[in-house]
């Protein structure tokens, strides 16, 4: 029962949507750096080619990518049909791609929850059930295969700035990653949640110019989220030593939920 074994991911097909750039490219690393064959997929693909030369560069594991616009709802099937003629199987799959719509309430569109709960809630559905029979080739008793959806601590509490359906779409996708842990778990396959605090990411960028001070301020360790933390957290869920763990919703924020104000 050593660190080695508990935490190996080595030679696992691992899936990570929007992983070429922000929190899905600091996975991306962790994972080819231990070893795992990862698939990387958004709609740039050039930054996902760029991305896989480096992380190729890396060793130990590898990168390939299958470039994907997910507000497409019929790339879900060809994604899924390209993973299964390259892999065969999907060991992890991470659900990182997301979208967010910052504007004030009284003049906040319909647009905006259309485009966020497609991306952030319908599409995490809509693919988990394309791959799920790859999933299943996957699975084992000992170790079973793993959905690790990524959602935000936004999720958990009110945030102060004006992303309704952003926040929303984020609580959403925590319960249906429980609905689905009930579910697939009878299939041989966990589902679990990491909402996520503030992390350096494109997303995060426009607010972190602006409030970093004020961020950091918040969270009880005093700082902002770290390639390291996101990356050990979907490995540990995705090695023997987070087997066991279905329908959980981790937060990943250095305490920011649980910071009294008063």
């Amino acid at each position: 029962m050593d660190n080695a074994s508990l935490f190996d991911v080595k030679g696992k097909v691992v899936l990570i949507t929007g992983g070429a750039k922000g929190i899905g490219r600091m996975i991306s690393d962790g994972f080819v750096q231990n070893g795992a064959s990862v698939y990387i997929s958004s709609r740039d693909a050039k930054a996902c080619e760029q991305a896989c030369k480096e992380l190729n560069a890396l060793g130990k594991g590898k990168a390939d990518f299958i470039a994907a616009d997910f507000y497409k709802e019929e790339e879900i099937t060809r994604v899924a049909n390209e993973l299964k003629r390259r892999a065969g199987k999907l060991d992890v799959l991470i659900n990182n791609s997301g979208s967010n719509w910052g504007e004030s309430y009284d003049t906040y569109p319909s647009t905006a929850w259309d485009r966020v709960l497609t991306l952030n809630l319908k599409r995490v559905f809509q693919l988990t059930q394309a791959v799920t029979p790859l999933l299943e080739n996957a699975s084992c008793s000992a170790s079973p295969a793993r959905v690790i959806n990524v959602g935000s601590i936004d999720g958990l509490r009110v945030p102060a700035l004006e992303t309704f359906a952003y926040s929303a779409s984020k609580a959403g996708l925590h319960h249906l990653s429980r609905v689905l842990a009930s579910h697939l778990g009878k299939r041989g396959i966990t589902s679990n949640t990491i909402a996520c605090g503030p992390f350096e990411s494109k997303m995060m960028k426009a607010t972190l110019d602006k409030f970093k001070d004020v961020i950091e301020g918040g969270v009880p360790l005093g700082r902002i989220g770290s390639p390291e933390d996101v990356a050990g957290t979907c490995i540990w869920l995705s090695s023997r030593a987070g087997a066991w763990v279905n329908g959980a919703t981790i937060a990943l924020d250095g305490g920011s939920v649980v910071s009294a104000k008063l």
